[in-house]
């Protein structure tokens, strides 16, 4: 690789482009370098291995797998509307998809209160039923579920794009009926985006805290995630804080290295 014109021959890029991309990088290291400074290595193995470390993260991995199920599902259909569909109050059904990434966790998880909580839109009638929501392992499905979902659906939306419609019309000629084509030919396009969304949701959902903490409380081994867990013993114990921590950006590490290393798939 040679310089030339003020630019890295291969890279088309002009060299101070990779001065502002090197501080992001920093930007991204360095808080990680800071928990890794802090970890207690002698006890790393008995912080992370306590009770209510391995109670808080195996709720953890449950309801995040279960909330990306729930995206999937719910996801889908909403990505496939959003990229093959065109109807007034499109831009606003979009805006919609989007609003949880730009609302404060917090804001998400008070929403969630006044809708499902036990004098909320749905609550009350719930409750009339048997039905408990709010401070239950269900709420932290539906908190995460909630801020996940526009990850997998923009993902989706954008490979579905991409992929365009030219085989589907082919499909369609042929006399193949619309959920043939669906299932035959739109969706084993898009697998890499697929996958792509629902790994950004697994990780995004594994971190959520706000949401989850306001709707669904801190109970041990009912609605405690590991995020939760953290929160609580970095006040008494910042060490365990710091090992925890590590385990937590450790397991969404291997969750999206795994997936973004298997040939063929086109991940991210």
């Amino acid at each position: 690789m040679t310089r030339r014109g003020g630019a890295v021959e291969g890279s088309a890029l002009p060299r101070w482009v990779f001065v502002p991309a090197a501080v992001g990088l920093l930007l991204f290291l360095a808080p990680l370098a800071g928990i890794l400074s802090r970890v207690p290595w002698a006890g790393f193995v008995p912080l992370i291995t306590s009770d209510s470390s391995r109670a808080a993260l195996l709720l953890s991995l449950k309801t995040a797998s279960a909330s990306t199920l729930a995206c999937l599902v719910l996801g889908v259909p909403m990505a496939l509307v959003l990229a093959r569909s065109d109807f007034p109050g499109m831009r606003v059904l979009r805006s919609i998809v989007l609003l949880p990434l730009v609302l404060p966790p917090v804001v998400g998880g008070l929403a969630l209160v006044y809708t499902f909580g036990r004098r909320g839109l749905f609550g009350s009638t719930l409750e009339g039923f048997g039905v408990t929501v709010a401070f239950t392992t269900v709420a932290v499905v539906i908190a995460q579920t909630f801020v996940s979902l526009p990850f997998l659906v923009l993902s989706l939306e954008g490979a579905l794009r991409t992929a365009g419609r030219r085989y589907e019309a082919v499909a369609a000629t042929l006399g193949a009926r619309p959920g043939r084509v669906l299932f035959r030919v739109t969706l084993p396009l898009v697998v890499p985006g697929l996958v792509s969304g629902a790994v950004l949701a697994f990780a995004r959902a594994l971190g959520e805290f706000g949401a989850t903490l306001t709707f669904a409380g801190s109970l041990q081994g009912v609605t405690r995630t590991l995020p939760l867990e953290i929160y609580l013993v970095r006040e008494t114990d910042p060490d365990a804080a710091a090992a925890l921590s590590l385990l937590l950006v450790v397991v969404a590490v291997v969750v999206v290295v795994a997936v973004r290393g298997r040939p063929g798939r086109g991940v991210f």
